[in-house]
Parts: C-alpha cells; structure tokens; sequence
C-alpha cells in the first residue's frame, strides 16, 4: 500500500492544529502534492495517466478529470484491434473501468485525502456498436451515493455505483459499462 507522511498543520476548516504528522494511505498517498482546498484536476489528471501500468499498455489517455466526470481515449492504433478492424472488447473495458476509477478522484478530490481505497467488485458491459477509430469513454459515478462518501465523519465502508459511456467519433454509442465499488474512508481526528 502506497503511503506518505503530512503535517496535519491545517484543518479543512483553517484552523491550526500544530498536531504531528500523520501516515496517508491509499488514494491520497498516490497524490502527494494533492491539496483537498484548492483541487488542481490538471494535477489528478496527470498523476492518475500514470498510476495504471496496464493503460499505458494498452494506450489509453485520460484527457479530463473534474467534479462531474472524467475522459478516457483509446487511440485509434493497430495495437488495440481485434481480428474484425474493431476495438478489441478489452481495451474499451479498461478505458471504461480506468474512467470510471478518474471520475471518482474528480469527484471525491476534496475529501481524497480519506479515501483509503477503491475497489472495482462488479461491471457490467453492453456492447452496442462495432467500435471504430478513436473511441472516448465519459464515466461518471452516483452522485447520491458519492455525497454519502463525502459526508462521512466516521471510517466506514461505502458501496458506490459509476458507469461510463463509449463514443466513436461520430459520437455514436459502442458500449456501455457500469461498475459497483467498494470505497473505504479513514476518518482521523484530524480530518473532523
């Protein structure tokens, strides 16, 4: 599990807390420079392009992340067709599942220094059209279910649902995803 240590100087609040520094775990080790009061999306884009080995693999670029959703591109290069000229399945799941992992750090990226961990427990796939040349996957995640994580003022687990739709350039629908996770959030006395 990544981890980093940071000063708890400051209370999402204002107030000063001169409290020692405190070990960061999950999601908001892997965003070091990550401030929850002023969200740099260009920074969580960029960090987040870099995190999933398998997507760079496979190519994909995450083009935008902000509080409503985030954008996936599968290029549009011989490395990700099938035998058919189309997009192999597993290349539009995984701009779809890394989406969808994206839109919650948008979304979450004020209380990101919580988050323990996602987890990716169940997705579904509709695959509607052959897909085409570059694809864009837009994933967004339940706002309802998100507002629940957000408002937590104790560790908990939380079940939160995303999904995330496949576009060609014509922007004609090639599938459709959604996914159910798990989210842990880790509370400390700092954080309230």
């Amino acid at each position: 599990m990544n981890t980093v240590s940071r000063s708890d100087s400051m209370r999402r609040d204002g107030r000063v807390t001169g409290g020692p520094t405190r070990e960061i775990v999950g999601f908001a080790a892997a965003y070091p420079e990550l401030d929850c009061d002023a969200v740099d999306y260009e920074y969580l884009r960029a960090v987040s392009q870099d995190m999933v080995p398998f997507g760079r693999h496979v190519g994909t670029l995450i083009t935008d992340i902000s509080p409503e959703r985030a954008v996936v591109e599968i290029p549009a290069v011989d490395t990700v067709r099938n035998h058919m000229g189309t997009v192999h399945a597993g290349a539009l799941f995984t701009a779809a599942d890394i989406g969808g992992a994206a839109a919650f750090v948008g979304a979450a990226a004020t209380r990101l220094d919580t988050v323990e961990r996602l987890v990716l427990r169940a997705g579904t796939a509709s695959y509607r059209k052959p897909a085409v040349g570059r694809i864009r996957a837009i994933a967004t995640v339940d706002q309802r279910e998100l507002a629940e994580v957000l408002a937590a003022t104790a560790s908990n687990r939380f079940e939160l649902s995303g999904k995330a739709v496949l576009l060609d350039d014509a922007d004609v629908v090639v599938a459709k995803f959604t996914f159910d996770y798990v989210c842990d959030i880790a509370i400390t006395e700092a954080d309230q």
